[in-house]
């Protein structure tokens, strides 16, 4: 299927930088000796070892930044798109296990995170450049259309690609984000007349404080997020009072508390959990914090926009996720008709790395049905 054929293997020059490239700060932190000794940039981020299951990225320039994008596999092309606080290593369970089963898979650090580049200025993260980035990517890489999977923000962006650039997608899956239909008013200000000032949203605002916040103990951050059981199991959430820092999702507030109390556990190796705080502790949470600040803008954005999606697609969601519930898929055959719906089960909110093995089994079935000719036609 001609489409979905990458046209082009050919590798972008790395040592080309842009001037943001070349402002990197993050003295030590390169891209591996060679490059070093060929006078590349330093990138953002921790580059990837072989121990924590991740390809070499290559680099491709895309919509004004230069993104580092990990790829595997030949065929129909899948882009995994990930969400906050996360990065392209979210999808090291997926990447090899959609290659092995006959696809193209790509996971980038998506603008602001990682290796990839991370603008100054907050209005440069709406909806069309990270889309744009991603419409990009595939420019760069030389595919027409491509399938695209997306889990928490990142399912946002890929539910807004078939609506901002129908003629380059084939298919959606998104995990956990359903596609919601506009809200009457600007996102964050209804947020704050339902959940106050503490939402971590609504807190995300205000540029500095919540990503010093999280920054302070980059260790505690990602071992409170990255978590299943305890407080964040469905049924032990939904006991908590109206009023818990838990049920209101005030982030700023749960990170001062010790987090024993959230009970559970980490469900990340420590070689996972070392990647993530290296990662955060070198290139902050800005980047990503500045998607939340563009909320507002992308509502203003988007209003002529048809908030209808028209390939195949399909959402997967997890029954112990508080804090996007399966149910708030509830009604979305509405916005998108091709649309198929699974619930993974014993499964918190980071579905792909909590339940690996679940996900891809029925991501990889979906995807033969909707797309195993295109794949078998090479």
């Amino acid at each position: 299927m001609r489409h979905a054929v990458n046209r082009s293997n050919s590798t972008p020059n790395i040592a080309s930088a842009t001037p943001l490239a070349r402002r990197a700060f993050l003295k030590g932190i390169g891209l591996g000796l060679p490059l070093v000794a060929l006078g590349a940039p330093r990138l953002w981020g921790a580059a990837p070892s072989k121990e924590v299951g991740l390809p070499e990225p290559s680099f491709v320039d895309t919509n004004g930044i230069r993104m580092a994008v990990y790829e595997q596999g030949e065929g129909v092309p899948v882009v995994l798109c990930h969400g906050f606080p996360e990065l392209a290593y979210s999808w090291r369970h997926q990447l090899p296990a959609l290659a092995k089963a006959g696809y193209h898979a790509l996971a980038p650090d998506q603008r602001g995170y990682g290796l990839t580049e991370r603008p100054e200025k907050i209005d440069q993260y709406t909806i069309k450049h990270l889309c744009g980035d991603l419409v990009g990517l595939l420019d760069a890489k030389g595919i027409e259309k491509a399938v695209f999977c997306g889990h928490d923000w990142g399912g946002f962006v890929v539910w807004s690609m078939p609506l901002l650039h129908p003629d380059r997608v084939l298919g959606v899956i998104g995990v956990n984000t359903p596609l919601m239909p506009r809200p009457p008013v600007p996102p964050v200000q209804m947020l704050r007349s339902f959940r106050g000032d503490d939402n971590y949203i609504v807190a995300f605002q205000e540029p500095g404080v919540a990503d010093k916040a999280l920054a302070a103990d980059v260790r505690k951050t990602f071992t409170l997020f990255m978590r299943r059981g305890g407080l964040f199991n469905a049924e032990e959430f939904a006991k908590l009072p109206a009023d818990a820092p838990e049920r209101k999702f005030e982030l700023l507030k749960m990170l001062k508390a010790p987090v024993e109390r959230f009970g559970g556990e980490v469900f990340l190796t420590p070689t996972e959990l070392d990647f993530f705080v290296d990662t955060y502790s070198k290139t902050g949470f800005t980047g990503g914090i500045n998607w939340y600040r563009n909320l507002d803008r992308n509502w203003e954005l988007t209003k002529d926009v048809e908030q209808k999606v028209t390939v195949p697609s399909l959402y997967i969601g997890a029954d112990n996720d508080v804090v996007l519930p399966p149910s708030s898929a509830n009604g979305m055959e509405r916005l998108v008709p091709d649309l198929e719906k699974k619930t993974i089960t014993d499964c918190g909110h980071w579905t792909q790395q909590e339940q690996p093995e679940q996900f891809n089994r029925i991501a990889i079935e979906w995807l033969d049905r909707k797309f195993g000719d295109a794949k078998n036609s090479g």
